[in-house]
């Protein structure tokens, strides 16, 4: 030993006494060394939970760690667990609403953790025991406790080697130890791997908790347990596409040759630190800034053909929150909504009081009544359903016809009656031309978006409506070569009906009775066959059915050639910023070709994959495209029946508008068949296009871009899903875009659940919490991550006048 550093050591020259101190120190060396191997099993679990809860921002550890658990209100739960294992707490806590929420083999799937833990806690239990005697012992030689730390700090051979035999001890504990737990040890670099990656810990016990009820106490690979977020195995594939250039979809981009560029905006500071503000606009708490871009209408040449109707976006995106009405509160439920809304949620009495003795809505007090009337149906919306069926029985509501389009739907009660039908009806109209009319329907729960049949196409593929619908809508089909009326023609299938039910069919003014022959002519030009011209007596109105060639024989016989055939080079399926053509789409005629057949009848059309999907195409995600559609239709009935209506505490019976932001074959609308809700379905302009596959098997949805606003009123959906979109839209315009527009169309106490990498999560999360959002839950696995977030009341204080937007 060297001494001398030390006078206290430095004053005792007994040699016996020094060879009592060293095996005093030797002795006690042996004991910290079997102390630091015993208690190495124990401490990195603990530090598993402290890390997790010391990263708030990384979403790999929000389950075990943060108190914004999806459930919120059992933040007491999830801290006051024994803190003896506190694993237990977090395992149980992962997905569970309440623990009597979960089905009896979603405990039995967690056998072999169990197992793990009971041997865990038997072996913390001896390693107790032994600090318990060394402490002991410790205390009974209390009169060297002095020497013992002063001779361990000593720089010599003696410590060196007793350094050694720790490090030995070290790694011995560590071999006796599960390799999840040992990998994180206090020395050296081990140490900076738990802080590097503190989540690593917490994903190894997610996986053993997330295996399926069958699953083996070996650990190998089974079915998921019922409260699953994330899929295993081949279903895992489908969360990252892999040819979405080389596959069999082109994108909505290439196909329209005029869509609009996007500008790329700079990235935006850290959205922990951004300042939102409220929007100042002439639109107020309805403002739409693509509808409502006042300075870009006021520059219009004309606005003969609507123009000023259509999409004009700002340059620069809104970042601002819309305000809410004053006496704003939570939506009426469907389907009470149906007959009756809050007045104070959309506070307009203009459709009252020119149309109230149409039925069309009511003042009732603090609602807004609607009686299920409109102007060519009076006496209610499901007789004048019925006489329709009636007059053409092929129609087979909810059967044959499935998705339809309604323009100039008003407050859309039409669609909203076709749900006792089994029919998704595309409500369309345009902003303000009867006020706030699509507004009533997204507030009643009627699927409804703000457009006008203008200059350009309407935002949906060729050859999708098995009936597009018109009730006394006013739109002059016959005028321009029947520009408009060629349009329907364009979206609608081969052998589809268009139903007309307006003043030209039944009355007999002037006005109407040239209006009438002038759309004999055209629809005759278009091979367009008139079936059937029938007249409701209860409701005094009368109704046209035409119904569309499904071959080319009859454009081929035709005198003239007048309205044109489209070129071949014309795709009729390119719609974002198309201009409008006077022309005819040919029909399809090869048997694998798309709307050469009609679809199965509904329910069957949902499950099954279109004829028209070939094996040798490839898909989305890389497989067969027949093969990626059931992939795709699979995991989301698993992740929608495991996850989503058991494991995040959501009450679907309050929701009933639901956007899916960014659908691929429409798994996820389809997944929600069985409840009271209606999906709107989102497909890129730069994605894949699959919409017409969602369309085909009898659910709807829209082209749009992310980086501008979706033209619909403020506070319409219920529920926004959003499966690997923020991470792409980021790159593109920035998160704060379109952060502010899901605030905007999403209701207060709406949900958002996001699927995406950790990284566009764990921004994301920071952003909502800015916003003053309720953070219900946040998990990760494997680097993706899944978010659930309720919007609140809350608006900002500061204010940012939009200057494009102020009349």
């Amino acid at each position: 030993m060297a001494l001398g550093k030390y006078s206290r050591v430095d004053g005792r020259k007994s040699s016996s006494y020094c060879s009592t101190v060293t095996i005093v120190v030797f002795v006690a060396l042996c004991l910290v060394g079997v102390w630091m191997m015993t208690s190495s099993s124990v401490v990195p679990v603990q530090n598993s939970d402290v890390s997790s809860q010391g990263k708030n921002s990384d979403a790999a550890t929000q389950v075990s760690g943060s108190k914004e658990s999806y459930n919120g209100g059992n933040e007491s739960n999830n801290n006051a667990g024994d803190e003896s294992n506190p694993t237990d707490e977090g395992k149980s806590k992962q997905f569970e609403d309440n623990p009597g929420d979960l089905p009896e083999d979603a405990t039995k799937g967690d056998a072999s953790v169990s197992q793990e833990e009971n041997s865990s806690n038997s072996q913390r239990t001896e390693s107790t025991t032994e600090v318990k005697q060394e402490e002991k012992s410790t205390e009974q030689n209390e009169d060297t406790g002095d020497s013992k730390s002063e001779t361990q700090s000593e720089s010599g051979t003696d410590n060196s080697d007793d350094k050694k035999m720790e490090d030995k001890d070290s790694e011995a504990g560590e071999k006796n130890e599960n390799k999840s737990v040992g990998e994180e040890t206090e020395e050296g670099s081990d140490e900076k791997k738990s802080v590097e990656n503190p989540g690593e810990l917490n994903e190894k016990k997610d996986q053993e908790v997330d295996q399926g009820s069958d699953e083996k106490a070996d650990g190998q690979k089974k079915d998921q347990s019922p409260n699953e977020v994330f899929p295993s195995g081949a279903q895992s594939d489908l969360l990252n596409e892999t040819t979405t250039q080389n596959g069999a979809f082109s994108t909505q981009a290439s196909e329209s040759k005029n869509e609009k560029e996007t500008q790329k905006s700079p990235e935006s500071d850290k959205e922990s630190s951004y300042i939102w503000k409220v929007c100042n606009s002439t639109a107020g708490p309805d403002y739409i800034p693509c509808l409502d871009n006042l300075e870009a209408i006021r520059n219009l040449r004309s606005t003969k053909h609507y123009e000023h109707r259509e999409r004009h976006c700002p340059d620069n995106p809104p970042t601002c929150l819309v305000p809410l009405p004053e006496g704003y509160q939570r939506s009426v439920e469907w389907p009470t909504s149906r007959e009756k809304i809050w007045y104070h949620n959309v506070p307009h009495t203009k459709l009252a009081e020119v149309k109230g003795h149409q039925n069309w809505v009511k003042v009732s007090g603090e609602y807004l009544t609607f009686p299920g009337g409109g102007t060519q149906f009076k006496h209610g919306a499901l007789h004048y359903i019925d006489f329709i069926q009636q007059s053409i029985p092929d129609i087979a509501w909810g059967k044959r016809t499935r998705v339809i389009l309604d323009v100039g739907c008003g407050v859309a009660s039409f669609g909203g009656y076709l749900f006792d039908r089994d029919v998704l009806a595309m409500s369309l109209a345009p902003k303000d031309e009867h006020e706030a009319q699509v507004q009533f329907a997204l507030e009643r729960g009627i699927p409804a978006i703000s457009a006008v049949m203008g200059t350009k196409r309407l935002p949906f593929p060729s050859r999708v409506f098995d009936v597009v619908h018109c009730a006394r809508c006013r739109v002059p089909w016959h005028i321009e070569g029947g520009k408009l009326l060629l349009e329907l023609n364009r979206l609608l299938r081969p052998g589809g009906l268009f139903v007309w039910s307006a003043t030209p069919v039944y009355q007999k003014l002037p006005e109407d009775v040239e209006i009438w022959e002038a759309m004999k002519k055209l629809t005759k030009a278009m091979c367009w066959e008139l079936i059937s011209k029938t007249k409701d007596r209860v409701n005094g109105v009368g109704v046209a059915v035409y119904r569309k060639p499904t071959d080319n024989e009859c454009y081929e016989q035709r005198s003239e050639d007048a309205p044109p055939l489209c070129q071949g080079s014309d795709d009729p399926n390119a719609a974002w910023n198309v201009p409008l053509q006077a022309c005819l789409h040919k029909a399809p005629v090869a048997t694998s070709e798309r709307g050469s057949q009609w679809p199965e009848s509904w329910p069957a059309r949902l499950s099954k994959s279109p004829y028209w999907l070939l094996s040798s195409q490839v898909g989305v995600y890389g497989k067969p495209a027949p093969e990626d559609f059931t992939a795709d239709y699979e995991h989301w009935k698993h992740v929608v029946k495991n996850s989503y209506l058991s494991g995040m505490g959501i009450n679907w019976s309050t929701v009933r508008n639901v956007m899916d932001m960014r659908a691929i074959y429409g798994g996820f609308a389809a997944a929600l068949r069985d409840l009271n809700v209606w999906v709107m379905n989102i497909v890129s302009v730069d994605a894949p296009d699959t919409l017409p596959i969602i369309y085909e098997r009898g659910l709807f949805g829209i082209y749009h871009d992310w980086c501008e606003s979706f033209s619909t009123y403020p506070r319409s959906y219920d529920l926004l899903h959003a499966d690997h979109l923020f991470s792409k839209i980021k790159t593109k315009c920035g998160l704060p875009v379109i952060v502010a527009e899901v605030d905007r169309i999403l209701r207060p106490e709406g949900k958002l659940i996001v699927r995406d990498k950790v990284e566009a999560v764990t921004e994301l999360e920071s952003m909502f919490k800015s916003m003053h959002y309720e953070i219900r839950m946040t998990y990760s696995k494997d680097k993706e991550g899944l978010l659930c977030v309720q919007k609140t009341m809350w608006r900002p204080t500061e204010v940012e006048t939009l200057t494009n937007a102020l009349a």
